[in-house]
């Protein structure tokens, strides 16, 4: 099955503020990150969904193991700036 894919303005979207969904990017991959309680609100520290987090992980305490409990469900469209 071929996953769909989103922009950053539609990932932007589900923050879990202005629709139910949260998601997160990570290297070109979109992951519902709903189910989790550390996500709740759409924010986990000080990071906030919605958006690509491949480089704030260099920051975070965790590797980028952390993403595979997370459902691949999209990818993230490339702007061409």
């Amino acid at each position: 099955m071929e996953l769909p894919s989103y922009t950053a303005a539609q990932l932007a979207l589900r923050n879990g503020q202005d629709k139910p969904q949260i998601w997160v990017a990570f290297e070109g991959k979109i992951y519902d990150v709903s189910s989790s309680r550390l996500w709740k609100n759409g924010k986990h520290y000080e990071h906030w969904a919605g958006q690509d987090l491949t480089a704030e992980l260099k920051d975070a305490p965790h590797s980028r193991q952390v993403f595979e409990k997370f459902e691949v469900i999209g990818l993230l469209i490339k702007s061409q700036s």
